[in-house]
This record gives structure tokens, sequence and C-alpha cells, in this order.
């Protein structure tokens, strides 16, 4: 398995779910958001803080947030990855 070292190296490398993380990048990108790779996949920062990554699965594709339990959900479209297991309180 070969490590990505750019974003585009991991786009290039996915099977499936590509157009949507290039839609997903392209709308993260707009948002003024600094480009790297952590732990295998795009990792966006501000002011050398962690804000959101992007990831493809077998199943889906998605944009997780580093602190998304704090996160207001009014309409409820977002969903903890976790399960129960975080606390916003």
């Amino acid at each position: 398995m070969q490590k990505n070292t750019t974003v585009t190296s991991y786009v290039d490398g996915l099977s499936q779910w590509k157009e949507e993380i290039i839609l997903l990048r392209e709308l993260v990108l707009s948002a003024d958001l600094e480009e790297t790779i952590k732990w295998g996949g795009p990792c966006y920062t501000k002011g050398g803080q962690n804000i959101l990554g992007l990831a493809a699965f077998k199943h889906y594709a998605c944009i997780w947030f580093f602190q998304g339990g704090l996160l207001k959900d009014e309409k409820g479209h977002l969903m903890n990855a976790h399960g129960n297991t975080l606390s916003t309180s």
C-alpha cells in the first residue's frame, strides 16, 4: 500500500467516491483553509489548528470535524460517527 503524500495522490488512488471527494475538496478550499495530509488522508487547517478532514470509505464519503461535537446542528444534518460515545456537555 502506497503512502499518500499529497491530496492529489489520495484522490488519484480512490476507486470509488472520487467525484464526491473532489467536490468536497473544492468546497473546503473555497473556505481559505490550508490543505495537508495527516493520517493518510486530506486534512484542513487554519492557523495551525486542525479543522476538518475528508475521507472515502467502502460505503460512503464524508467530511468530518475535529471538534464536531461543538457544532450547532439545529436542522439535524450531522451525525456522530462514534454513536453516542461523545458528549458536548
